[in-house]
């Protein structure tokens, strides 16, 4: 309490004492004990109303000890008792936490982790997948600052996320202790299949598989492709304990459209204890054709070849880069891009109008606007002959097709001649154009659609570097390339607008995130926030149904289905309003990645130990890990003195107190007939 504080508490006491002795006493004709009585009560809320307008803060000191934390994690896969850890994982744990000497020296603090990390201390080992990387981030968000130990309980078998050697704080000792049995056993395992989601009719495609062996003496295997009853492919090979690995190439027909649903397979004439590892499924959607697109050009730029790979990276797509004096027809091809039109551009224009061509319009700084002006009806050009760069704006409102903003705003401008455009008819605005921070009310990319024709238009030129710039955010060019290629599957459908629009895989593997998303469209085409979507799955072999709704998002309804058995599945989406329907299929392909392991990976755990300068132990080693811990001085108990600053004004008790004494006041004096 501060010096002023003191002084106007010192004259509140006296003012209080003034104020009462003159009302009760110095005025009194009586002077008995009632009125000293009754004075002293006065007196006490006086001083009671000054100190709460005074208001001081009390200041109160209180000692902790405060000690180090002992993080205790076990590995809740299913993985662990696959390796039948169940016993020994519980038990390690109950000793550990268990110990008093422990108890006195950490806080120990209980978790178990699988896809994701939460407080436990039980365990079921259901777990689906294994991620120690979420561990580790967890705990440098959860312990910032903090020096503690980790003991871990895992067989280190980590199926999703990124290597979790380098993932664990180095200033933080980690202890693994490694559950499984360590013994090498004689094992054949299909360590991955590479092949393409897509195919196409008529054509082959290739398959690659890697196989791991784990043995003492040279084996022949043998390896198959097969497709229910029938074998596609097989092929015999070689391995021993100098060649423990063996890569395997085929190539596939794909003579049905539609999704095939294959196995591939690995055997031997020798016992293993885990066959769950030799066969793995996949899928190939087998397409018709491809879609074909043509990008028309006068000139070289970087564009070209930036929109050539971006389209060209859904390998249902093929591009052919023509000169618009060389085009006689465009029947084959779904949708043109114009690049940067001019007066030269007449007969392309011409002939996609007649063929009823969807088209892409870009311009830049050597388009024609004029001409432009003439061959379209969606947009009006008044342009300069100045050149202006353009940052884009992004529309969360536009409802053509689903789109995340991929960081548009953040993007290099576009160059583009100086002026202004205007929508001349019904035109939908993804991307609005700014001159630095000032918004010009012109679109950047738009979309029109007249008599069943669809037309898009970027207008700006050197969009070449929004698709390094998403690489540099992003290490990969996947969401600019998606971004693309939307713009081209609504451009190469030519379809009547739906009101539900659904979005899904037609497979998935056992243990993969499984999410379907939906929009729903009223009849102006705006999406409707108010819509209420359903869906029913039911598994086409038991033909048991289950029921759920889908919960709105960011312009999007969507479910999740993680969980779902293995299996073929019919569902259909139904928005209870309108009664709108959607009825497909999909397929979860049987695979238990967590059943993929004989071993535990010993000498991952060990290098993590080593790396923050831990040490690796086994189950009958948790007394020596316990004495570890106990000796270890680094981890000492920390006094911190905690100073809490308390305002009288918000204690209560002062206000009920107060109260009570003008009330016994009043009592007294009604009392006495001194009212």
């Amino acid at each position: 309490m501060d010096t002023n504080t003191i002084v106007l508490l010192i004259f509140s006491v006296l003012i209080a004492a003034g104020l009462s002795f003159y009302q009760y006493i110095y005025k009194a004709k009586n002077k008995s004990n009632l009125n000293l009585f009754l004075a002293f009560l006065r007196f006490l809320s006086f001083l009671g109303i000054f100190i709460l307008l005074i208001n001081p803060t009390i200041t109160r000191n209180t000692l902790e000890i405060a000690k180090t934390p002992l993080v205790i994690a076990m590995d809740n896969s299913s993985s662990i008792s696959f390796l039948s850890s169940e016993k020994v994982a519980n038990e390690s744990y109950q000793r550990i936490v268990s110990n008093i000497d422990l108890q006195e020296k950490f806080d120990i603090q209980s978790y178990q982790f699988d896809t994701d990390l939460k407080l436990s201390k039980t365990f079921r080992f259901k777990g689906k997948q294994t991620n120690l990387d979420v561990l580790a981030e967890s705990l440098r968000t959860t312990y910032k600052n903090q020096i503690f130990p980790t003991v871990l309980l895992t067989d280190g078998n980590q199926t999703i996320g990124n290597d979790y050697e380098y993932s664990f704080d180095t200033k933080n000792k980690v202890y693994p202790i490694v559950l499984g049995d360590t013994t090498k056993v004689f094992d054949l395992k299909i360590n991955q299949i590479n092949v393409n989601k897509y195919a196409y009719y008529k054509n082959k495609f290739p398959v690659e598989a890697f196989i791991q062996y784990s043995g003492n003496t040279t084996i022949t295997a043998n390896f198959s492709i097969s497709e229910g009853k029938s074998t596609l492919a097989q092929q015999t090979i070689s391995l021993s304990p100098s060649n423990r690995t063996a890569v395997i190439h085929l190539v596939l027909p794909a003579n049905k459209i539609g999704l095939q649903v294959l196995k591939a397979q690995i055997s031997s004439s020798k016992q293993e204890k885990n066959k769950f590892n030799n066969s793995k499924s996949f899928a190939v959607e087998v397409m018709d054709q491809k879609t074909e697109i043509a990008l028309v050009s006068a000139i070289n730029h970087p564009d070209i070849g930036a929109l050539k790979r971006a389209i060209e990276s859904n390998v249902q797509r093929k591009v052919t880069v023509l000169k618009p004096n060389n085009i006689r027809e465009l029947n084959k091809y779904k949708v043109v891009i114009l690049y940067q039109p001019n007066s030269t551009y007449k007969s392309v224009f011409n002939i996609s109008k007649i063929a009823g061509i969807n088209s892409f319009i870009i311009t830049g700084t050597i388009t024609d606007f004029s001409f432009l002006n003439q061959q379209q009806t969606d947009l009006q050009f008044k342009m300069g002959n100045q050149t202006e760069d353009y940052f884009a704006g992004f529309n969360s409102q536009f409802n053509l097709f689903a789109l995340d903003n991929i960081g548009f705003e953040s993007f290099p401008p576009l160059q583009n001649s100086f002026g202004t455009i205007t929508s001349k008819g019904n035109v939908s605005v993804l991307l609005s154009s700014k001159i630095r921070s000032i918004e010009t009310q012109s679109p950047m990319l738009a979309f029109a659609e007249n008599q069943g024709k669809r037309t898009a238009y970027l207008l700006g030129e050197n969009c070449w570097k929004w698709r390094s710039q998403s690489y540099i955010d992003n290490q990969s060019f996947e969401k600019f390339d998606v971004f693309i290629d939307k713009i081209i599957q609504y451009l190469a459908s030519n379809t009547v607008k739906k009101s539900l629009v659904v979005e899904h895989e037609l497979f998935y593997n056992s243990g993969d995130k499984i999410e379907i998303n939906a929009q729903y469209f009223n009849k102006n085409f705006e999406f409707d926030e108010k819509a209420r979507l359903s869906i029913t799955i039911e598994n086409s072999q038991t033909k048991v149904a289950k029921n759920y709704d889908l919960l709105k998002g960011t312009n999007s309804y969507k479910v999740n289905l993680d969980g779902l058995p293995a299996g073929k599945y019919n569902f259909k989406i139904t928005e209870l309003n309108s009664n709108e329907r959607y009825l497909n299929h999909f397929e979860i392909l049987d695979f238990d990645i967590e059943k993929q392991f004989v071993n535990p990976d010993f000498d991952k755990l060990n290098q993590l130990a080593i790396h923050t300068n831990g040490k690796v132990y086994l189950p009958n080693q948790v007394d020596e890990l316990i004495e570890q811990l106990l000796n270890n001085e680094e981890y000492k108990a920390v006094q911190k003195n905690t100073i809490t600053k308390s305002p009288l004004i918000d204690w209560v008790g002062l206000l009920v107190v107060i109260a009570s004494l003008l009330s016994v006041e009043w009592f007294v004096r009604k009392y006495n007939g001194l009212l």
